[in-house]
């Protein structure tokens, strides 16, 4: 159903009118005759999203498991994988690793898709018919650019796709920066207010512009605190988004409503597969807790440290699963390996675990990840839509901002603490909002770029020594080196 209903929304008609003529590549005479036909352009853009998320794309765990959040220890003869998820937890990534080299593929896609429909448009940039379109496609360019300048720094900046060069150059990301910011400004007044999750309007817009001013000394050496402050305004200020009642229904299994969620990755068991987060970190026998159709892969975890950070009253604790497990009949689920009923300790006792720990440990160790609502029957692919922003985010990075300018932002820390059900803060620091933020944004792939920008993402932390500032960027493939020599 999501597939038939992402297509609507994408193009913004409703789908019992099936009846227009509508064409399916440019140039064509009649071609774009409303915004209808325009917008079949951005369908293969958007479409590259979802390649984000899992190991297809590497983005979501390259941010996750590279900061002292999530990890993926080795359990005995179980994930290693030749080392691909360690390196990234040490910072002992190489050029060819598959992280490095499927983030940068798939986020090249997206810019590829974009240009090559801007290309095409452009005989038809000044209709109305296509202007909508035209800053639709532009703003999903500048998101995916704005993940290309976080993740690798200098990168080439094309705009065209029929007429790029072979071997592109690096742009300075300063120089890109300032390109996306001017590309998103100017796609504002063509963007609708309100619209679907997984479409693009003025608030997926003002939030990238926020992000993008948010980490400005990063990307362009100069900070941008009001800049960023007055963008967060923009959504705060919009009415068009609000706090859910409780922190975890943002991520519940039909979340494609949500107030909270202003620009999301739609996901769907049947037709819009690719998000499985469930499968790499349940226990084998949790299939008997969620009647799955499949058997977990007993995976990824959360460093004990970064769940040590919620108290017992913190109602995103409910996000983790811990402590005896019981199938959906109610009794004890069994590990027969270990002979000894499943217990989740968020002990994780080494990064490699071997012969000389146990299978309990082995096997039980770490608290598992339950922040994505698991459905009861789900199989490989999970129904959730990922947000890629949110207003509960919009509110921490407004309280950061004021921070950071000498203001106190208490008042907007403490909206996402009582919704919570913690108590607020008083004279928030840098040091108190960054423990919130790994509390709220946990496992939505924003702690990397924000140890980043608070100064904390080369230090040391468990089972991992203290990295170097190099290590703030990825490497360009080298594959993609070998191909040009210019990127280098």
């Amino acid at each position: 159903m999501k597939k038939i209903l992402l297509f609507c929304i994408v193009l913004g008609f409703s789908c019992t009118k099936l009846d227009e003529k509508i064409y399916d590549r440019i140039p064509e005479s009649k071609f774009p005759e409303n915004e209808t036909q325009a917008a079949l352009r951005i369908i293969p853009t958007y479409k590259e999203l979802a390649d984000l998320i899992d190991d297809a794309g590497w983005w979501f765990w390259a941010q996750e498991i590279s900061s002292d959040e999530i990890v993926f220890p080795t359990r005995l003869t179980d994930w290693d994988d030749g080392g691909k998820w360690r390196v990234l937890h040490t910072h002992e990534w190489s050029n060819n690793v598959d992280a490095v080299n499927s983030m940068w593929s798939h986020m090249y896609d997206g810019v590829f898709e974009a240009n090559k429909a801007l290309d095409e448009l452009e005989p038809f940039k000044n209709e109305p018919t296509a202007k909508p379109t035209i800053a639709k496609i532009k703003t999903l360019r500048a998101f995916y650019y704005y993940l290309l300048i976080d993740n690798y720094g200098n990168v080439p900046f094309l705009t065209s796709f029929f007429g790029s060069e072979s071997q592109p150059k690096k742009t300075d990301r300063k120089v890109i920066f300032t390109n996306l910011i001017a590309d998103l400004k100017e796609s504002i007044p063509n963007l609708p207010l309100t619209t679907k999750k997984y479409a693009v309007s003025k608030g997926l817009a003002y939030s990238l512009l926020a992000k993008l001013y948010l980490n400005a000394q990063v990307y362009s050496g100069e900070a941008k605190w009001a800049e960023a402050e007055n963008y967060c305004d923009s959504v705060i200020t919009s009415g068009v988004y609000s706090l859910e009642s409780d922190p975890l229904m943002p991520f519940i299994a039909r979340n494609e409503n949500s107030l909270e969620n202003i620009f999301t990755i739609p996901f769907d068991r049947d037709n819009l597969k690719g998000f499985r987060l469930h499968m790499r970190t349940l226990h084998y026998q949790h299939n008997l807790t969620y009647d799955m159709t499949v058997g977990p892969w007993n995976g990824c975890a959360t460093v004990q440290n970064h769940y040590n950070l919620f108290n017992d009253n913190d109602k995103r604790k409910k996000g983790f699963i811990v402590g005896p497990q019981f199938g959906s009949d109610g009794r004890a689920l069994f590990d027969g390996t270990a002979g000894a009923p499943v217990v989740i300790n968020p002990f994780i006792p080494k990064l490699v675990m071997d012969a000389s720990n146990s299978f309990t440990e082995i096997r039980m160790s770490g608290a598992r990840i339950g922040k994505y609502e698991i459905e009861k029957g789900i199989g490989e692919n999970l129904n959730n839509d990922f947000p890629l922003f949110r207003y509960a985010d919009i509110l921490l990075m407004k309280a950061e901002s004021m921070i950071r300018q000498g203001k106190n932002g208490d008042a907007f820390v403490n909206q996402v603490r009582r919704r919570a059900g913690v108590t607020d803060f008083t004279g928030t620091t840098l040091t108190m909002l960054l423990e919130e933020r790994g509390r709220e944004m946990f496992c939505e792939g924003h702690r990397r770029q924000d140890l980043i920008r608070f100064g904390k993402f080369n230090d040391a932390w468990w089972e991992k020594p203290a990295s170097s500032p190099s290590r703030n960027i990825f490497p360009i493939p080298q594959w993609a080196i070998d191909a040009n020599p210019n990127l280098q």
